[in-house]
């Protein structure tokens, strides 16, 4: 058997080999990004209703009344902080009726970061007092 005849064989065996390696590595990449938390943490940043921030990008004045209404409404709240939004909730409850007035403006939050398939979020969440 000559050389040539065995190059499509070991490419494939190669190949093969290849994706398998990526195959098995990726469950740890996943399991690495799927849940990671933080300790205690300061963020700054705009409150924003998370259905239009996500949907369009809605922040700012001209959006702050339509995300105090839908933050009012039970929508969910975020904050932006250094161009990331986090879903933020309190001690295990919902922080509307004391975020949905600043919807828009800047705040700053403390609270635990944690995170699950991709998903950031500010929880045990308090407004700090400047």
């Amino acid at each position: 058997m000559y050389l040539s005849d065995r190059i499509p064989k070991l490419i494939t065996a190669t190949v093969a080999f290849a994706v398998a390696a990526g195959l098995a590595a990726s469950p740890l990449a996943l399991a690495q990004e799927q849940k990671e938390s933080g300790g205690e943490k300061e963020l700054t940043g705009e409150i924003v209703d998370m259905m239009c921030y996500v949907d369009h990008s809605a922040m700012g004045a001209k959006h702050a009344g339509c995300g105090e209404k839908c933050i009012k409404n039970g929508g969910p709240v975020g904050i932006v902080s250094d161009g990331k939004a986090y879903l933020v909730v309190g001690a295990h409850k919902p922080m509307n009726d004391e975020l949905a007035p600043l919807a828009g403006q800047t705040v700053t939050l403390k609270g635990k970061l944690a995170s699950n398939g991709g998903v950031a979020m500010l929880e045990n969440a308090e407004i700090v007092k400047k």
